[in-house]
């Protein structure tokens, strides 16, 4: 006996028109759940076939209510680009938690992208202040442009929007595709990162994440109430940066365990006790959040996000009948 799988691409994601706001909300919901112990998501695996590059596993069920499941299989490889590839790829499998039986197959780039963006826009609506105004992105690819997105959610007075990258034409690429999205705003292109950083309410580093970084972002560049997002590991943000801030990860117990694997967090990040807090505690209400005072995040990305966020894709597209339905 067969079943049948949606199979849903990334311009089918984009002809549903899911709101950055509906995908915070969701990501958010998952973060409560694991806080409250309603989920069983272990750390990411991964291989590492070439230099700097990744193909991870990613299994969650979020239980409750909610009862969600699914895996992402997703790659990273920097060079792609230069070969005319996407730097990020993969699929994403919903299951029905009660069968294990797939619901649908969807493209995980797109929604890795949507959902990464919304996390960082979950911890700035805890952590960052209403007043923030300027904003500064480091990286202008496809992450730099949903936690943009984001970012346009949470904070309305939002006017200044600094945008570096190390090649002038993909930056100015991603000011004309941006800056119709944030009418009111000013848009500079910076290729030199300290320019770009300084006096900023908040910076958002978005760059490819590699073994061995450079972290060129500087803690003397930052006023003094900066919230910081690494939305890239440790490829960006030095480590001075978060020495004696307000400290936060996305998931402690992943954190912890990429960290004792060796491949990132090293060489001064922050260890285990010097985690403030995770965002499962802060959004199931066990972490208070700050809003004034050195702030900062690493967000690795965790797979209650993609368990959430491809749910809501699904339950969209079965119900404008979007897809492709296959027989297995």
């Amino acid at each position: 006996m067969g079943s049948e799988v949606r199979i849903i691409s990334a311009g089918d994601m984009d002809r549903l028109e899911i709101s950055m706001a509906e995908f915070m909300d969701a990501v958010e919901t998952g973060f409560a759940a694991l806080g409250k112990g309603l989920g069983s998501m272990p750390a990411k695996i991964g291989v590492h076939p070439r230099e700097d590059s990744f193909i991870h596993a990613m299994p969650c069920h979020l239980g409750g209510r909610i009862d969600r499941a699914g895996v992402k299989c997703i790659a990273g490889y920097p060079a792609n680009p230069a070969k005319g590839l996407p730097y990020i790829s993969g699929v994403m499998v919903v299951n029905d938690p009660e069968t294990g039986l797939p619901l649908a197959i969807m493209d995980a780039a797109r929604l890795t992208a949507w959902r990464t963006g919304a996390a960082s826009g979950v911890y700035a609506r805890h952590f960052g202040a209403p007043e923030t105004s300027r904003l500064a992105i480091v990286g202008t690819g496809v992450q730099a442009r949903t936690n943009l997105l984001a970012m346009k959610e949470v904070f309305p007075e939002l006017n200044e929007i600094r945008c570096c990258g190390l090649r002038a034409p993909s930056v100015q690429r991603f000011i004309d595709e941006m800056a119709p999205q944030l009418p009111g705003a000013v848009f500079s292109l910076h290729t030199d990162i300290e320019t770009a950083v300084r006096d900023a309410d908040v910076l958002i580093t978005c760059t490819p994440m590699i073994e061995e970084p450079d972290r060129p972002v500087r803690r003397k560049w930052l006023k003094d109430d900066c919230l910081v997002i690494a939305v890239d590991y440790d490829a960006c943000v030095n480590e001075d940066v978060f020495a004696g801030a307000h400290f936060t990860c996305d998931h402690r117990e992943q954190y912890v365990r990429t960290q004792e694997a060796g491949t990132y967090f090293r060489n001064g990040y922050p260890l285990p006790e010097e985690i403030d807090a995770d965002m499962c505690e802060v959004c199931a209400g066990g972490k208070r959040a700050l809003r004034k005072g050195r702030r900062g995040a690493v967000l690795m990305g965790i797979a209650a996000h993609d368990v959430m966020a491809s749910a809501l894709i699904y339950e969209r597209a079965a119900k404008a009948g979007a897809g492709t339905l296959v027989e297995l």
